[in-house]
Order: C-alpha cells, then sequence, then structure tokens
C-alpha cells in the first residue's frame, strides 16, 4: 500500500468527529494515547525520583560540613561528584522519557487540537510517517549532551550553584587557615583545588547554556501568561 501524499483530503479531516458523541471511546486511538501518556507518567516519576535523591544527599553533606569547624571542606566537592552521578542517570531517563513525550505530543499536535479546532490546520510535517516509523523502529531522539543541558537547566545548575557557593563559604570563611591553604586537599595544593572546582562549575554553565539547536520537541521554553482575564 502506498503512502498516503500530502494532496490527499485524508490530512485534513484526520481529527473530525473525535470529540464527538459517536466517537467510541474504546477506539484503538483512544487506547494508543493513553498508552504513551502511561507511559511518558512513569518515565516521568523517574526523573522525579532521580532528582530527590539528588536533594537530599546534597542537604545531608552540607548539614554535615557545616556542623563543625573540624570537618573537611572537600566533603561537598564529593556531594558535588554524587550530584554529578545523578545527572547523568536523570539525563539518561530524560533521553527516554523524550520518546514518549515526542510520541504523545505529536498525537496531541496533530490529532486532538485539530480535533477541538479544525480551523487551526494541521501541520504538514509527515507526521504520520514519521509516528508509523518511530513505532516500527524506536529510537533517541536527542543527544546526551542535550538531554544534560535541559536537566542542568531545569534542576541541577542551581544544585551545583549551591555546592559551589556554599564550598566557597567553608573555604574562606569557616577555617583558621587563609587560602589557599585552606583549600587543601593533603597534598594538593588549596590553588589547584579552587580551580579545578570552580572550572567545573563553569563548564556546567556553558553546557546549560551554550547556543545550540534544541531536539527536544515541545520543551516548554517559551510563556504565554494570561492576559484580560482569559481562562
Amino acid at each position: 500500500m502506498s503512502k498516503t501524499s500530502d494532496t490527499e483530503p485524508l490530512d485534513q479531516t484526520v481529527g473530525r468527529g473525535l470529540l464527538e458523541e459517536e466517537m467510541s471511546p474504546s477506539s484503538a486511538l483512544a487506547h494508543l494515547y493513553r498508552g504513551e501518556v502511561h507511559r511518558m507518567k512513569f518515565w516521568r516519576e523517574r526523573l522525579d525520583q532521580t532528582t530527590n535523591w539528588a536533594v537530599i544527599i546534597m542537604a545531608a553533606i552540607l548539614t554535615w560540613a557545616f556542623s563543625s569547624e573540624n570537618n573537611p571542606h572537600y566533603v561537598i566537592l564529593f556531594g558535588g561528584a554524587a550530584v554529578a552521578v545523578f545527572l547523568f542517570i536523570e539525563a539518561r531517563r530524560f533521553r527516554a522519557y523524550d520518546i514518549w513525550r515526542s510520541r504523545v505530543r505529536i498525537l496531541q499536535r496533530n490529532v486532538f487540537a485539530y480535533g477541538l479546532d479544525p480551523s487551526i490546520g494541521v501541520p504538514n510535517d509527515h507526521w504520520r510517517e514519521k509516528l508509523g516509523e518511530d513505532y516500527l523502529t524506536p529510537t533517541v531522539k536527542i543527544t546526551m549532551e542535550e538531554a544534560i543541558a535541559h536537566r542542568l537547566r531545569r534542576v541541577y545548575l542551581p544544585l551545583f550553584t549551591i555546592l559551589t557557593a556554599a564550598w566557597v563559604i567553608r573555604v574562606f570563611a569557616f577555617s583558621h587557615q587563609t587560602w589557599p591553604g585552606s583549600a587543601d586537599i593533603g597534598n594538593i595544593p588549596g590553588l589547584l583545588v579552587t580551580v579545578v572546582a570552580l572550572g567545573l562549575y563553569v563548564l556546567t554553565v556553558v553546557v546549560a547554556y551554550r547556543p545550540r539547536i534544541w531536539h527536544a520537541r515541545d520543551e516548554l521554553r517559551t510563556k504565554r501568561l494570561r492576559r484580560n482575564g482569559d481562562g
């Protein structure tokens, strides 16, 4: 069977009747959409679990580091390393989450949105072929670096900022020694430790905000605030 061409009227009527009373709620499309939403929700919850663990560990480490002047400052750096591990785990989960979210958004944008308001028209982006190909051969849509950038912007960059600021305060204000000696870790000089710690933080900022073409579709990056009493 040949693929539907762009000029055939099927693209303009796919959403018609979708929300009418005659439309059975047990249709294959409804089950497909419900299943994709369930998968998306499951992976979204996994993202939240990783974030919760990162916040808990960070809070515990900061509490212990500032509980006594005798506690070493470098435990905060170990906390940053632990949070970085959670960042990579969450980025991997975000790549999987994006697979299901992209499918849900394809259906919402091209079927349900048109079913609610046929006047908006259906985007002519060959969405049927793309969705069918994705079901035939599921693939990851975004790179690991982009996934890391997403999670840095949403959650982890503020966490790294807090950890870095806490380490700087711990080294400069809560030590009997003066810097750079207060930043020493064993035989590693404090100047080197400071350069590496601050350099890694700058690297996270660059990864999060460098100019790029985003491949994760329909990520919330724009605002449309309610005005004039709109619902």
